[in-house]
Formats: C-alpha cells, sequence, structure tokens
C-alpha cells in the first residue's frame, strides 16, 4: 500500500469564501460562501453553499473522478457532461460540455501556502460570449 498522498490532497477540506475578492461579470457576487472537498469512493466531491446578493442561501454538489475523462452530469440545464481533471498539485480543472460542445471552465488553483484558492470559472454562451467570475477563498481551520 502506498503512503503518498493523491495529487489532489492539498485541495481537501473546508474553504470559506473572503467576499472582497470577488470580481463578478455574470451577476452579483454573493454575500458569502462555503466549499467543502472531499475524497469519496475515488471521486472528489465539492460541495457548495452560498449567500446570494438578495439573501437566498443555494446549494450545489459535484462528484466526478479526477481523471479527467468527461462523464454525464445530471444537475443543471448548462452542462450534460463534466471532467474533472488534477492539472497539477495546485490546480484542479473542472470542464463543463453540452453536446460536445465546451461551455464552462472553473479552475481551483492554490496559493503558494496552500491556505488560499482561487476560483475562476468561465461560461461560453450560444452567441460566443463568455463571462468569467473570480473569487478567492481561505482554508478553513476549526478553532
Amino acid at each position: 500500500m502506498s503512503s503518498l498522498a493523491p495529487p489532489y490532497a492539498g485541495f481537501l477540506g473546508t474553504w470559506l469564501l473572503i467576499p472582497h475578492t470577488c470580481v463578478y461579470q455574470q451577476g452579483p457576487a454573493p454575500l458569502a460562501g462555503r466549499t467543502t472537498i472531499a475524497a469519496r469512493d475515488g471521486a472528489l466531491v465539492i460541495a457548495m453553499t452560498w449567500t446570494a446578493a438578495d439573501g437566498f442561501e443555494h446549494r450545489a454538489e459535484l462528484v466526478a473522478r479526477p481523471d479527467g475523462v468527461a462523464a454525464p452530469f445530471v444537475g443543471g440545464d448548462a452542462i450534460d457532461a463534466l471532467a474533472l481533471a488534477v492539472v497539477s498539485p495546485r490546480e484542479l480543472r473542472a470542464t463543463g460540455t453540452w453536446r460536445g460542445a465546451r461551455r464552462m471552465v472553473s479552475q481551483r488553483q492554490l496559493d503558494a501556502t496552500g491556505q488560499a484558492m482561487r476560483v475562476t470559472q468561465v461560461v461560453w454562451f450560444d452567441d460566443g460570449t463568455q463571462l468569467a467570475d473570480v473569487a478567492v477563498h481561505r482554508r478553513h481551520v476549526p478553532s
């Protein structure tokens, strides 16, 4: 049995949104957010909760094997397949497609300390336009 940590180990844990870092083109930035990334049965589970600018709470979860292979995605009408790839120990990239056409790329990048994670999401629309959202999260360390 290998004692080596998986290449995505630095992403595991709970991350809290730093709201003032948000630069959103897809609408108002959230007021607060929390992301938990966990490994389960060979897949990564990315569970997100956030408080939208209007005060409403939202939740989303994606489960994908971090092998870069597109798999059917159920849970939205914007994409029908999702691929999650470990680009490096400091970068995870999720690519969403609709009928084979790229529609979304979500990139999670750790800083050199592993205590901050920048999330950049770019969405492409039918008319060729693209919009991006960027936000930084800090690692939650329970007290």
